[in-house]
């Protein structure tokens, strides 16, 4: 009978459901192209898909060499990495749902007992070791359900790490851009300064023979001082940049230094009929994916809530009021059986508990629908920056050759005494600023294609290798 009994509940715990709605991806909007590079195609999530040493594109070995330090050292990373290792810990967790618990107990116990008609009481000692196991069956499939969770879960947080390693590649590559851009405007101001130090010597010199008035030399110091101060706070700006690089690739600012960037960095050309695949190894997706996965298996952890426990339990052992025979076959106690447990009155616990468990999934469908449409528009915003930013580059390339030009001219005509000083200082103030709008889009360029590479989950490799390179 009892072997029937053990057999049939096998059967059953085998044959168990798992309650609540099996998973499937929610649909999300999308589109046929992408509106700036026809030919591309949406994608589903699939960030297994290597992503590569992506900034190597931009051919700089201090940059190589500064992503190489951040992979290893950055703290953003190794926090990721924690939370990943936690969520695997957590999985392995509620996949020991699926065996026995088994125990082991050794006791020495002393009673007192009285009451006999003398008034004496007398005093009894009891040795009991004893083995235990329960198996609570998973029925209703609320383990397995916690296990999909757990699963979901991990993938959630590898996908998390690889996110936050690839945006903090990002941020370093940008800042590094920056950088070299500060460094250039810096030279340039220098340069400038240079420049206007002897347009101010000129103007003195001219001042004192009685060709030019107080005015002409004001103006000249004036503008002296005004590129001076622009030079002093590019300055500031490159130390600050440099800070952020050393705290991204996990140093104090105070024991880490650039040298001046000297080379420029290579624009990558916009890539044109690259395979739809590499939008699908965006990580912050799959991320986002995967926790609707994991919100849906806890709708059926919050309903297998409302089903009978059931659990098997079987122990034995020796017990015995005498140290000499404990372990002896007259001694041995066991017992076996199944338990059936259920809730017949909780207040409304489990219907808050799976009210709460199918907001959050309705929440977490929102929330991967806005990553996927958050994902389309930065690509979208990106190819059309790296598109309009290279026209505006050649066009302020020009309009820099011209007011350079128009500043040399003005300064002689200046000294021919055919122009005046006011002329002067706006052809120059013309040309300084058509220098800082070149770089500025320099800089703007650099950051879309950064930009991009981060919007397609990781590098690409343009036809035939190619790349753009700056002015």
């Amino acid at each position: 009978m009892k072997k029937r009994l053990f057999g049939g509940l096998c059967v059953l715990a085998l044959a168990g459901c798992a309650v609540g709605p099996d998973y499937v991806r929610p649909a999300v909007a999308s589109a046929d192209q992408f509106k700036e590079a026809k030919g591309w195609q949406p994608a589903s999530p699939a960030d297994q898909i290597a992503k590569g040493a992506w900034w190597k594109v931009f051919n700089d070995p201090d940059l190589d060499r500064l992503e190489d330090q951040l992979n290893a050292a950055n703290l953003t990373i190794a926090q990721a990495e924690a939370q990943y290792r936690q969520s695997s810990a957590l999985l392995q967790e509620a996949q020991a749902g699926f065996l026995p618990t088994v125990g082991l107990s050794a006791s020495e116990t002393h009673a007192r007992s009285g009451g006999s008609s003398d008034g004496s009481s007398t005093v009894s000692t009891a040795y009991n070791a004893a083995l235990s196991a329960s198996w609570e069956i998973d029925l209703w499939g609320q383990v397995r359900r916690g296990v999909e969770a757990g699963q979901a879960k991990a993938a959630s947080s590898l996908a998390s790490l690889e996110n936050a390693r690839l945006s903090a590649q990002a941020q370093l590559a940008i800042a590094y851009f920056q950088l070299y851009v500060a460094d250039s405007q810096k030279r340039s101001l220098d340069d400038s300064v240079a420049a206007y130090q002897q347009q101010l010597t000129i103007t003195q010199n001219r001042y004192a023979a009685g060709v030019a008035g107080q005015a002409d030399v004001a103006q000249a110091q004036s503008q002296l001082q005004s590129i001076q101060v622009q030079a002093m706070d590019k300055g500031l700006q490159r130390d600050q940049l440099e800070h952020a690089i050393a705290v991204l690739i996990g140093q104090t600012p105070s024991s880490f230094s650039l040298g001046e960037r000297q080379t420029a960095p290579r624009v990558p050309a916009t890539p044109v009929g690259v395979p739809s695949d590499l939008l699908e190894r965006r990580p912050d997706v799959a991320a986002a994916e995967r926790l609707v996965a994991e919100a849906n298996a806890q709708i059926g952890v919050a309903r297998a809530a409302w089903f009978p426990q059931l659990t098997l339990g079987a122990s034995g052992g020796y017990r015995s009021g005498s140290l000499a025979n404990w372990i002896t076959l007259p001694n041995r106690v066991w017992s076996v059986g199944p338990t059936l447990a259920a809730t017949l009155f909780d207040g409304g616990l489990r219907s808050g508990q799976n009210a709460a468990a199918v907001a959050s999934y309705d929440q977490s469908v929102a929330t991967y629908r806005q990553t996927v449409l958050t994902a389309f528009q930065d690509v979208e915003d990106n190819l059309a920056a790296t598109r309009i930013l290279a026209q505006e580059a050649d066009m302020q390339h020009q309009a820099v050759l011209a007011a350079r030009q128009s500043a040399d001219i003005t300064l002689n005509q200046y000294k021919a005494g055919t122009a005046g000083m006011l002329s002067v200082v706006q052809a120059n103030a013309t040309w300084q600023a058509s220098v800082r709008s070149e770089f500025d889009i320099l800089n703007s360029r650099l950051t879309a294609a950064v930009g991009l590479i981060k919007a397609l989950g990781g590098g690409y490799q343009a036809p035939g290798g190619e790349v753009a390179t700056a002015h």
